[in-house]
């Protein structure tokens, strides 16, 4: 949904990346710090009601996820174990982000809708690291499950906007909804990848 979105961002990083590089900085440690400051930032601003400041700042470092690539292609280390750092850490800030979320309707349960916002929300929880995990697993007995209807970086962008306008106003129920959407795409795309998976291992009923 957002790929030409992060063609621009990338071509954008490409002068901060190089300015890295020449100080020493490695892209393992632009992952990491990434990682640390977006979970640190999801547990304690989305709990306690900040979630215009926290949204923001959460969705400016979700823009800026692709920079440690972009050192690692210039730098030539791009390999395996970056991109396994970089997976695996994606995990933890996405599920902080959701888990921030979570919280905030658990800690205000006089808002409209928090008992649904709070199942919607630990659906989305859920699901987002089942997704991912599904085309890992798939990879991991030779298959492919490259399909979906949104990817990571386009799930985090719908459960921010709306998150990021309930502290102006709009209507906690629209929060809800989208979670709720969300999830639903995130339950569509996780049986898309055991459908893929599924034809690719499985002999078809003509070769049985």
């Amino acid at each position: 949904m957002f790929g030409r979105l992060r063609a621009t961002m990338q071509r954008l990083f490409t002068p901060l990346a190089n300015l890295l590089i020449r100080w020493g900085v490695s892209p393992d440690a632009v992952t990491v710090a990434g990682t640390v400051v977006v979970t640190v930032l999801a547990l304690t601003l989305l709990p306690t009601g900040h979630l215009t400041l926290g949204a923001l700042l959460i969705g400016l470092f979700v823009l800026t996820d692709s920079l440690d690539g972009v050192m690692a292609r210039a730098s030539g280390r791009s390999g395996p174990w970056g991109a396994f750092l970089d997976s695996t850490l994606d995990r933890v800030s996405d599920g902080a982000v959701f888990a921030g979320i979570t919280l905030w309707f658990v800690l205000h349960p006089d808002e409209p809708w928090a008992v649904a916002g709070t199942m919607a929300a630990l659906a989305c929880l859920v699901l987002g690291s089942v997704v991912p995990y599904a085309r890992a697993r798939a990879e991991s007995v030779g298959a492919s499950a490259a399909v979906g209807i949104a990817e990571r970086s386009d799930r985090l962008v719908i459960a921010l906007v709306p998150t990021t306008f309930v502290q102006a106003g709009m209507p906690v129920p629209v929060l809800v909804v989208v979670l709720a959407l969300l999830a639903v795409v995130s339950l569509v795309t996780v049986a898309q990848r055991i459908a893929t998976v599924r034809r690719q291992l499985l002999p078809t009923t003509e070769e049985a």
